[in-house]
């Protein structure tokens, strides 16, 4: 991989968008700090003025992506309105965009093995992240009469599974993927299925 270099004042960034090819490539177990510091043209002692390991520069990583991932899901659930089922779809579509636009960071978000309450930003980042999509379950099951009614958190929670389930099997490129269906149909389809058990969706629509 050729050096990058870096300008006066951006070595941190840097560093971050050479983890994140090298995520990419490897995954995020699969890369050193020696690595990402000749991927960004620097010496791997020059790391340690923002990182202290490698698992800090994950991090940083996964808290940029849930920035750009919450600002993505703000958009489609927006782009949705009025309709509280329009812009609970869109969300589930974006969540399959970010992941084939942003792999990196997606990988160093929900593949690094990091625990959400890693540092208090990266908490707030994944609430943030979240909370979009629970508004979103939150707006579309509030006319399902309340001893019928998941949690907004529990109801997220299952189409944010399917989404996950989506992209690790069919839209990465995996083996299991091989099916003659678009991921965006596959998860369509599973979210109809979802909300027409919760009464959601008529049967025939």
């Amino acid at each position: 991989m050729p050096k990058r270099g870096y300008h006066h004042g951006n070595l941190k960034q840097a560093l971050v968008e050479a983890a994140l090819e090298l995520i990419t490539e490897k995954g995020p177990t699969g890369f050193t700090l020696s690595e990402a510091a000749k991927s960004a043209g620097v010496t791997p002692a020059a790391v340690y003025r923002h990182f202290q390991g490698r698992e800090d520069l994950i991090i940083e990583c996964a808290l940029q992506g849930h920035a750009i991932f919450a600002d993505l899901m703000d958009y489609a659930y927006e782009s949705g309105q009025p309709s509280a089922l329009a812009a609970f779809s869109a969300t589930g579509r974006a969540y399959l965009a970010f992941a084939r636009k942003y792999p990196g960071h997606y990988m160093a978000m929900f593949e690094s093995g990091l625990s959400r309450h890693a540092t208090p930003d990266l908490a707030r980042a994944v609430a943030r992240s979240r909370g979009t999509l629970e508004k979103a379950a939150e707006a579309l099951s509030e006319h399902i009469p309340e001893n019928r009614r998941p949690p907004a958190s529990m109801f997220s929670s299952h189409v944010w599974a399917m989404s996950h389930g989506v992209v690790e099997l069919f839209a990465r490129g995996n083996p299991g993927g091989n099916v003659p269906f678009p991921p965006e149909d596959l998860l369509e389809a599973g979210i109809g299925i979802y909300l027409r058990g919760l009464g959601l969706v008529a049967p025939d629509a």
